[in-house]
């Protein structure tokens, strides 16, 4: 990941700048700034639903090492390394081969695209993996220091992302199964659910609103919501779930015997000739898509998430027993969230299921009765030998998707780095004019014009003078047409992406599948264009 280490911030990424900015100032009031970050001012607790654990880690970045993107990307790149090595500590437990668990969560898409960020949903994810690990020792020890580790780590996962707080119903859950019935164990979960209390009342003491409930509401809001059909989020959930943990489809033929193969990819090809067909697929963010190829791509990728809900079926009717029972609620718990709970299907609300369907991907190529023999390396990780199948060929879907991964990823930063070099070209541009420059649009793009100077424009305040510059991105949110009347001039400025994959473009939406229907989308890129406005006083004509 280090040559993704300049990428520039994107998305979300500036709401967890300025929160880690304000909290540098402010340790004790991390929301206590205004933001126009749709259309209109706004106090930062009615924008971010996220709670403040990652910005509180990414405050500590800023002050000990600067506010740089390098800083903070090289920063955040120890919660990426936690995930890997917690999925490797993990799986030891499930498998006899762990190192393939942990190799198919690096290099699975949605992790490794989300790791170039520095947004808290990966930081959520290494703080999980560790508290289940915790927790799982202190099943086997019964040692209150390992159930009270995991506990401080299920209140810091849960107030780093409010998902988190899911283990505090899928651990407990976990232990039942396993010693049927309630031990010791149930006083440590007092721990996270007295946090998240003290949460919901600090921030409703602090901002007039407890932040926990309030996020829950947005979730479920209709004006938030993507309407789309059950059937269709469905869809689309399977079409990330398979993109997102692209190894496991890529292992698909080691997995599977022929008829199933053939089922899966008959049931895949319906949903891709129905989204080819625009049958149950909703409009994306832009109609003029060739509809063909992104039908092939969906059809490729709900085979994927077909292989994923296959391995978590398949593993716990095989097996029956605590350990299944806890990757399958692992799975399905946050596929149902991601697909038809949250406000929309997007590759940040997959990424805890990645070390799970991970561990039951190493799991099921285990089964193999034939399996002969096992070499053990000096380090003492052990790879399974598979007749037919050697290490290299084991290897072939892995390197394949790292590939995949490492594509999308560049496709990710051009996207992000098009908004930082067009805010620092106007920057140039207009530095030595005295008329201002305003904004539409946000993301990554509004952190760099507002670092140089430029403001925002609010959709019930707009006010401006003769001579202003509007620039407005066409890959953005929140914008909004200017009436004719006021554009004196215009240009489109447009930035040359070259990269082949995309994650916010040609179908994908991997932030949102507002975008479109797949996480990721191959293809030519189109370009990223910026409209340049100067901005006129209508002439009143004379009565």
């Amino acid at each position: 990941m280090l040559p993704f280490s300049g990428k520039a911030f994107h998305i979300d990424d500036p709401l967890f700048v300025w929160t880690s900015q304000q909290i540098a100032h402010h340790p004790l009031n991390p929301y206590g700034f205004h933001l126009v970050w749709y259309v209109t001012d706004m106090p930062m607790f009615a924008i971010t639903k996220n709670p403040p654990v990652s910005s509180y880690y990414g405050a500590l970045i800023g002050v000990v090492a600067g506010w740089s993107e390098r800083a903070w990307h090289l920063g955040f790149l120890l919660p990426a390394f936690a995930v890997v090595l917690g999925t490797y500590r993990l799986a030891e437990r499930f498998t006899a081969s762990p190192l393939i668990a942990a190799a198919a969560t690096l290099f699975a898409p949605g992790f490794l695209v989300s790791a170039t960020g520095v947004m808290c949903d990966v930081m959520m994810l290494a703080l999980w993996v560790w508290a289940v690990i915790f927790w799982l020792d202190g099943m086997d020890s019964a040692a209150p220091l390992y159930f009270a580790a995991s506990s401080v780590l299920i209140a810091a996962c849960a107030l780093t992302k409010y998902f988190g707080a899911s283990l505090i119903l899928l651990l407990p859950v976990y232990s039942l199964l396993k010693q049927r019935r309630v031990g010791a164990w149930a006083w440590y979960l007092l721990i996270p659910v007295a946090t998240l209390g003290g949460y919901q009342f600090w921030t409703k003491a602090l901002y007039g609103r407890g932040l926990l409930w309030d996020a829950a509401a947005y979730a479920r809001s209709p004006q938030h919501v993507d309407q789309a059909s059950r059937l269709t989020s469905g869809l689309v959930g399977l079409s990330f779930l398979g993109g997102c943990a692209l190894p496991i489809l890529l292992f698909s033929p080691f997995l599977w015997n022929r008829r199933q193969l053939i089922f899966g990819s008959l049931a895949a090809a319906i949903a891709g000739l129905a989204g080819g067909m625009r049958w149950v697929l909703p409009l994306i963010h832009d109609p003029r898509q060739n509809w063909a190829w992104i039908g092939a791509q969906f059809a490729f990728y709900v085979a994927g998430g077909i292989s994923v809900l296959g391995l978590v079926i398949a593993d716990y009717r095989k097996r029956r027993d605590a350990d299944s029972a806890l990757l399958a609620l692992w799975v399905l718990g946050t596929f149902l969230f991601a697909a038809f709970l949250n406000w929309t299907v997007n590759a940040r609300s997959l990424l805890p299921l990645m070390p799970a369907a991970a561990i039951l991907l190493a799991r099921r190529l285990d089964e193999d009765e034939t399996r002969v023999a096992s070499t053990r390396h000096s380090s003492g990780m052990s790879i399974g030998i598979w007749p037919g199948m050697s290490p290299a060929k084991l290897g072939v879907p892995l390197a394949l998707s790292a590939a995949a991964s490492l594509s999308i990823a560049w496709g990710d930063a051009t996207l992000a780095n098009s908004g930082r070099s067009v805010a620092s070209l106007i920057h140039r541009q207009t530095q030595n004019q005295a008329a201002s420059v305003l904004f539409e649009g946000h993301w990554g793009f509004q952190y760099y014009m507002q670092l140089f100077g430029a403001r925002p424009v609010e959709y019930y305040k707009f006010a401006f003078q003769t001579g202003n510059a509007l620039v407005i991105p066409e890959n953005t949110t929140s914008t909004f047409p200017i009436a004719p009347q006021f554009v004196a001039a215009q240009q489109t400025l447009q930035i040359e992406p070259h990269a082949h994959a995309a994650t916010m473009a040609l179908g994908a939406g991997f932030y949102s599948s507002v975008w479109g229907p797949l996480p990721f989308s191959f293809g030519r890129i189109p370009s990223e264009n910026y409209l340049v406005v100067r901005l006129q006083q209508p002439i009143k004509s004379a009565r």
